[in-house]
């Protein structure tokens, strides 16, 4: 069976490379407004769904909270696991299962972790699993989701882009296919030329709504940055909150 491009692309030497300057203070900012604004208790649990390298869990762990991330990528993991001693727990996991159930205050989905799937009923298990993921009778657990702005994306899509790391030439060409913004991406290197592509959906606040309601997932607010500003169709992001 042919692997999606996720699976193929996150464990690539190329992808960690080309990606290799996450902004660290942004998402730290990010998290210190975040839990401003979710208020949670000395022991509340976190999953970091889709983490990476771990650099959201690993700010929440600073900040004396349980966490538990999460991701498809085994080399991401493996370099998470090779930093956290015993700060976090991480572990390679398809979304499109459940985790754990009802064993986390706060189920957070960051950084666009969503929207990667061919169909729909993928995305609505991803957030059903969210859902299950939230201890149960507990009124503040929250999902959050930090997602593009489609509109935002759209109207400012650079067709091509070159970049250059040593010997590595990468040739981006950015495209809108059927609903989802494509990054086909091509390596240039002395041992030989490689591609890969990024997919993802366009999704729209309407389209969330609808996806939170085939869920069961309740949406309690809507942000258009890692500020926490109201979300509108020029925001930087779409980023939603959702309860069980």
């Amino acid at each position: 069976m042919k692997r999606a491009w996720f699976e193929d692309w996150f464990d690539t030497k190329w992808y960690h490379e080309l990606y290799r300057k996450r902004d660290y203070m942004e998402a730290e900012r990010f998290i210190d407004v975040l839990i401003d604004y979710l208020s949670p208790g000395a022991s509340a649990r976190f999953l970091d769904l889709a983490c990476g390298k771990g650099r959201h869990s690993f700010y929440l762990a600073e900040k004396g909270f349980d966490v538990t991330g999460v991701d498809l990528s085994e080399q991401s993991i493996l370099a998470a696991k090779a930093r956290a001693g015993h700060q976090v727990e991480f572990a390679v996991h398809d979304m499109r299962q459940l985790y754990r159930a009802g064993a986390f205050d706060f189920v957070l989905n960051l950084f666009t972790s969503f929207g990667y799937f061919e169909q729909d009923d993928d995305h609505v298990q991803v957030l059903k699993n969210m859902r299950k993921s939230l201890k149960p009778n507990q009124p503040k657990a929250r999902v959050v989701i930090d997602f593009l702005n489609a509109k935002k994306v759209i109207k400012g899509l650079i067709p091509n882009e070159l970049v250059e790391i040593g010997e590595t030439r990468y040739e981006i060409k950015r495209s809108l296919e059927s609903g989802f913004v494509k990054k086909e991406i091509t390596v240039h290197h002395p041992e030989g030329i490689h591609q890969f592509y990024e997919r993802v959906r366009l999704f729209e606040l309407a389209d969330f709504e609808l996806l939170f309601e085939k869920a069961g997932l309740q949406m309690v607010d809507t942000f258009g940055d890692y500020l926490l500003n109201p979300y509108d169709l020029e925001a930087d992001r779409l980023i939603l909150i959702g309860a069980g």
